[in-house]
């Protein structure tokens, strides 16, 4: 039965009877993840402040979470095909329930960073099997439809999470942000026994250690520098540790190459294929401007200006509807005009950061919860015209053998870019705001500049998309 779920789509087999509901089993794996991620952004200032954390850390509790998980995303993807993605699913689920407590339960900053850490490690082994699961179980002419429910449920998460952290937040404490999950994380378990088919590669691989660890070495010399390097005065050694974590990169890449036969972390074929190379590209910089943005407003109006969890949620909220607005379009659309579409949506999002720019600048400190909605709905409507299809270009042309390293390294760009995007809007946004205690008008300034990053990123990564196909792999199937 395993090596049948794993060959159905690709074979001409009768599909799985119970496709949908295990898909929509692994799905509360996304919304879990997704909302963890919203619902913490308006809680952190109270997470700060009773934990009594520098910004350094407040920054560990979001990049922290996204660098374990984009670390392990591949070595998750990977251990699905081996071991079976129904047994690594379960014990990510085991796992990122368990780490949820523990958040909930943190007495400081630096064990609250490390539950985050935990959670990031053992969501890297829950996300990677929705993909895995969408390829091995669902026929071409169907994945387009399993790939439109995954877009749903990001941005579900992302509307419940804001408003989920406010209220909790507000009412019995920013701790049940992080309880919540229990619920969620039992149902899911229980739903994943009764219903979803073991499945994994249809050849012998095993777990490439040496490619695992070289991997995970170069993005912590990457990232702890990024984050840490301005609480430390940008010592000459975090430029050093930077600049070295290149060539590491690099010998990760020949390691790969040289056991290409012999069942790699990341199979060097995912990365002769131009549209999976561009669209990693192009999603690692969309990531680190969606993911980093809202920092600049917690910083900028939450924490200085005394905006409530619930006023920064309904901020929020402008991007999320937009996404909701176009999404459709995009899955309706995207099979015949799928470059297209992004092109256009990389604009539209660049253009509604750009007039958030100047609402901050224009209004300071007087800026309201509507501007700033109205604004994020701009981006949010670009954000939907190419969020639910650019992943369907990422692994076009993934064989199904590796679907669980392709989805590993598609979600892992994601991450790592967020990652990115996080440590270098605190960098600049402090750089700009000065040391000390900044008055609130240098803290406007610093939102409004800081922004720039999170506008440039969309219109830069336009450059790419005459790299990606035209549409996606359902077209004409």
């Amino acid at each position: 039965m395993a090596t049948e779920a794993s060959t159905a789509s690709t074979s001409g087999t009768e599909p799985h009877p119970r496709r949908w509901l295990a898909l929509f089993i692994v799905l509360t794996a996304v919304f879990m993840d997704q909302l963890d991620v919203t619902i913490v952004n308006v809680a952190l200032p109270y997470i700060q402040r009773d934990l009594n954390t520098d910004y350094s850390l407040g920054q560990w509790i979001l990049a922290g979470y996204a660098l374990t998980y984009a670390l392990f995303l591949v070595t998750g993807g990977r251990l699905g095909d081996i071991a079976g993605r129904r047994k690594i699913f379960l014990i990510g689920i085991v796992g990122f329930t368990v780490a949820s407590a523990l958040a909930g339960l943190s007495q400081s900053g630096t064990m609250m960073v490390g539950a985050r850490l935990l959670q990031g490690t053992f969501a890297a082994l829950m996300v990677p099997q929705v993909l895995s699961v969408i390829q091995a179980m669902f026929p071409q002419r169907e994945r387009i439809k399993a790939m439109g429910m995954l877009g749903v449920a990001i941005p579900a998460a992302a509307l419940t999470g804001p408003f989920v952290g406010a209220l909790l937040t507000a009412g019995p404490g920013w701790r049940w942000i992080f309880w919540v999950n229990l619920p969620i994380g039992l149902l899911a378990f229980v739903g994943t026994l009764r219903v979803m088919p073991e499945s994994r590669s249809d050849r012998p691989l095993r777990l490439d250690l040496p490619g695992v660890l070289l991997l995970g070495l170069a993005s912590i010399m990457l990232m702890y520098p990024l984050v840490q390097g301005r609480e430390m005065g940008w010592p000459t050694w975090a430029f050093v540790v930077m600049a070295a974590s290149l060539p590491v990169f690099l010998l990760f890449g020949l390691h790969q190459r040289r056991h290409e036969n012999d069942s790699p972390l990341v199979p060097p074929a995912l990365f002769r294929n131009r549209s999976f190379v561009a669209g990693s590209i192009l999603m690692t910089l969309v990531f680190s401007g969606i993911m980093s943005y809202v920092l600049v407003l917690v910083w900028g109006f939450q924490i200085m200006h005394g905006w409530t969890p619930l006023q920064m949620a309904l901020a929020g909220l402008g991007w999320t509807i937009g996404l909701g607005v176009t999404a459709n379009l995009a899955v309706k659309f995207g099979p015949r005009v799928g470059r297209r579409l992004i092109g256009i949506g990389l604009a539209v999002m660049g253009t509604g950061i750009s007039a958030l720019i100047v609402v901050i600048r224009q209004y300071g400190s007087a800026t309201t919860t509507w501007q700033v909605f109205a604004c994020l709905f701009v981006a949010g409507l670009g954000t939907g015209l190419m969020v639910p299809i650019l992943v369907d270009l990422v692994l076009a042309g993934v064989p199904v053998r590796d679907a669980g390293a392709g989805s590993g390294v598609a979600n892992a760009t994601i991450q790592l870019g967020g990652a990115i995007g996080v440590a270098i809007i605190g960098a600049l946004f402090f750089g700009l705001a000065g040391t000390g205690q900044p008055t609130r008008a240098a803290w406007i300034e610093a939102s409004w500049q800081s922004l720039f990053y999170n506008a440039g990123v969309f219109f830069v990564a336009i450059l790419l998309v005459p790299f990606l196909p035209r549409h996606t792999r359902s077209h004409g199937e």
